[in-house]
């Protein structure tokens, strides 16, 4: 199975972007798998410090070892917003291919002395795995929001990614160009959508040469993605989106069941309510899927 950065490398060089979505449990798991591999596409596995504590460190990495030792299947498991060295460093060892490490809440100095170091290590542990640094805060919680929050961070700069690319050596790079994390409920309903900066993300590009994250993906519009994927964007994360579709389906397993109590009987239609989600999703960023059938 080819490396993580060989498989970013050529979705650069083809302007297609990998697909990212965030699991806490079996379900969603299976349903990233299910899609990703009729699809036949990479595809990237999330757990931020919160899914990690929940699922066990070591026992997601097991669950992708042992999918991807079946059948070789392109599957990559990603430490998704992690804030520390001692967590970064846990999931490097527990054989994690990449590390988000998320100082972007800090001032950039601090970001670029934390993040350096967090590169520095785990280039140590393995110097195959690909550290991910993030410049601009975009919210913390991929969850539904009544507003957007207050503490958000004005859009990052060429200049400023470019110095912070130079710094830390990361591998790639999280900008804030207009994205934000979770979603409004006006977007869950499908009245409103996120905007992206095409414009900004293709001159932090330029400045960076760098694969580049999208992260608060969920609830953009497809024109939007394809043009920041045009622009140059990689990785493509979604979580909420997962989550609702999750709950929305769990939800609708109990009405109809209201006297079930045995789990792999209600929770199949919510394996293939999150399924439909991730396979739209994937077959959006890779546009040579466009003539794939469902």
């Amino acid at each position: 199975m080819k490396l993580l950065q060989e498989i970013l490398a050529e979705a650069d060089q083809q302007k297609v972007a990998v697909g990212h979505f965030n699991i806490s449990d079996l379900v969603a798991l299976k349903a990233v798998y299910l899609a990703a591999r009729e699809l036949n596409v990479p595809v990237l596995i999330g757990a931020s410090e919160g899914e990690r504590d929940f699922i066990g460190v070591h026992q997601i990495a097991a669950l992708v070892r042992s999918i991807r030792e079946q059948d070789g299947f392109p599957m990559y498991l990603n430490a998704d917003h992690t804030h520390s060295i001692e967590k970064a460093r846990e999931a490097a060892q527990a054989g994690f291919d990449s590390v988000v490490f998320d100082c972007s809440a800090l001032p950039f100095e601090e970001n670029v002395a934390k993040t350096k170091q967090a590169v520095t290590e785990m280039k140590a542990i393995r110097p195959s795995i690909v550290v991910e640094g993030e410049l601009g805060f975009i919210g913390s919680s991929s969850s539904i929001h009544d507003k957007i929050p207050e503490n958000m961070s004005p859009m990052t700069t060429p200049e400023q990614a470019s110095e912070f690319v130079r710094r830390t050596g990361v591998d790639v790079l999280a900008p804030a160009v207009g994205n934000m994390h979770g979603m409004l409920k006006s977007m869950v309903k499908g009245e409103t959508k996120k905007h992206v900066d095409p414009v900004r993300i293709a001159a932090i590009k330029r400045a960076t040469r760098k694969p580049l994250t999208l992260h608060g993906g969920s609830g953009t519009d497809d024109q939007g993605f394809l043009d920041a994927i045009e622009a140059g964007i990689t990785i493509v994360h979604i979580n909420t989106e997962l989550r609702v579709a999750w709950r929305r389906e769990m939800d609708s397993a109990l009405a109809k069941k209201p006297n079930e109590v045995v789990p792999y009987k209600l929770l199949p239609e919510v394996v293939e309510s999150v399924k439909e989600v991730v396979y739209s999703r994937l077959r959006l960023f890779d546009t040579s899927l466009k003539g794939a059938a469902h």
